[in-house]
């Protein structure tokens, strides 16, 4: 069995941040002082996947699947706010909680599959940025996949930061991108009352079986391992005395508080893409799959206006490049916070980035090769990404929802029975949904 470790994951950047004192009451400055680590959690709501399944929702059944992007979102809170707790009050990360009570065999399993996943998360990303490079400087996707590699000095960086200066600039770069896509479908003029009928969820989700997988490809785009296991490591980043039960609680609900807001936004951005895709491209080129067909139609599309075109359509890809290259930040923690808390072992985040980068461009250079590097075998690289990741859920979510019941490990913060089971109703309910996405994928 693993020992428990005594030091946090990521201890490289994460130092503590302080927040307010006792006599400092205002809810504001509370909230600023723990707000951060929702906005690194965010960011895995918003790759290209998200992007994909989003648009290509709007382009075929316009704004009715803006009730699948609301549930998601809404999973994913309760999940968080797990995943919240287990960092706050037990004082460890995922990893570090699951590895003390699994054997020897099992931890090694669970490492490889975990790394998988997170490998498949940065496959999103470095495809979605080189996509980006392409669409504004027209460089071949060979020369922008093989300048990724170098991204790990933008992340070596932004480490030299800290965290809290990182969670400033993902935050800054989340609110760029929903400023950029506020005005896109502001320019399109959507229409408000269709949109308000969408967010309602209807019987037809469950009959229509096309309307169906897409709607399992939205759910499983928007849950992923990688988020749990980060917010479980910078849920302990702010600096309060664990040993004091009235300070436990106020960490609790504002790192709560933190996650909600941000999780809002991310569902906000990806209603956006839904709704631009919808509003421009439904029942006009359909089923859409390309982000290079997005470009093109907001370019093209004469009711966002002639003079406006271009802007729009670099706008898009440079939020694209954006969401590409905050993701690399995001997907060497996780990936740190697996290797130390299952194995132990800590590399320092440049060795990561590059050892991750490295493994994830094998195979979508293997497959460029072969197939030709084209746009559209690499955005369905994208979608079958999600299986890897499908697959790791179960195995993120239960070990969490059982991990948080311990009233051993919780104390007094140890799950409800009712918690207990609506999670595991949900867990369940999410492995089935992914289940069924591999099968009609297959």
């Amino acid at each position: 069995m693993l020992m428990p470790q005594t030091k946090k994951s990521l201890d490289e950047i994460n130092e503590s941040v302080k927040v307010p004192s006792v006599y400092e009451t205002s809810f504001l400055q509370k909230f600023l002082a723990y707000s951060g680590p929702g906005a690194l959690v965010a960011v895995g709501y918003m790759d290209p996947g998200n992007w994909l399944t989003s648009l290509s929702g709007g382009s075929q059944y316009r704004y009715e699947l803006l009730s699948v992007l609301l549930i998601s979102i809404l999973i994913a809170m309760f999940m968080q706010s797990l995943s919240i707790k287990l960092g706050v009050v037990a004082r460890q990360d995922l990893a570090q909680a699951i590895a003390v009570k699994v054997p020897k065999s099992i931890r090694y399993f669970l490492w490889i599959l975990n790394e998988i996943a997170m490998m498949a998360t940065d496959l999103t990303g470095v495809i979605g940025t080189a996509i980006a490079l392409r669409l504004l400087f027209g460089l071949p996707l060979i020369f922008g996949i093989l300048l990724t590699i170098f991204d790990v000095l933008i992340v070596l960086l932004f480490l030299r930061f800290g965290i809290r200066r990182i969670e400033f600039i993902v935050l800054s770069a989340i609110l760029v991108v929903g400023i950029i896509f506020g005005i896109e479908v502001f320019r399109a003029h959507p229409n408000l009352f269709q949109i308000a009928s969408g967010i309602l969820p209807t019987s037809d989700l469950l009959k229509n079986h096309e309307k169906l997988v897409l709607s399992l490809g939205i759910v499983g785009a928007t849950i992923m391992p990688h988020n749990i296991y980060l917010h479980s490591s910078l849920a302990q980043s702010r600096r309060y005395d664990h040993n004091i039960p009235a300070q436990v609680n106020e960490a609790l609900r504002f790192a709560n508080w933190d996650s909600n807001v941000h999780l809002v936004a991310a569902f906000i951005i990806n209603a956006l893409l839904l709704i631009l895709g919808g509003t421009l491209f439904f029942h006009k080129t359909g089923q859409l799959a390309s982000l290079q067909a997005v470009f093109n139609g907001l370019k093209n599309t004469a009711i966002v206006g002639n003079l406006a075109n271009p802007l729009m359509s670099w706008l898009f890809a440079f939020a694209l490049l954006i969401t590409g290259m905050i993701s690399s930040i995001t997907s060497t923690l996780s990936g740190q916070i697996v290797m130390e808390g299952y194995l132990n072992i800590r590399l320092p985040l440049w060795q990561r980035r590059l050892l991750t980068r490295f493994v994830t461009l094998i195979p979508i250079l293997i497959i460029g090769f072969m197939v030709g590097f084209n746009e559209q075998d690499f955005e369905d690289l994208i979608v079958y990404a999600q299986i890897a990741l499908s697959i790791a859920l179960p195995f993120t979510l239960f070990p969490m929802i059982f991990l948080t019941a311990n009233k051993k490990l919780m104390g007094k913060h140890a799950n409800s029975l009712v918690v207990t089971i609506v999670g595991c109703l949900l867990a369940g309910f999410i492995t089935i949904l992914n289940l069924q996405l591999i099968f009609s994928l297959i």
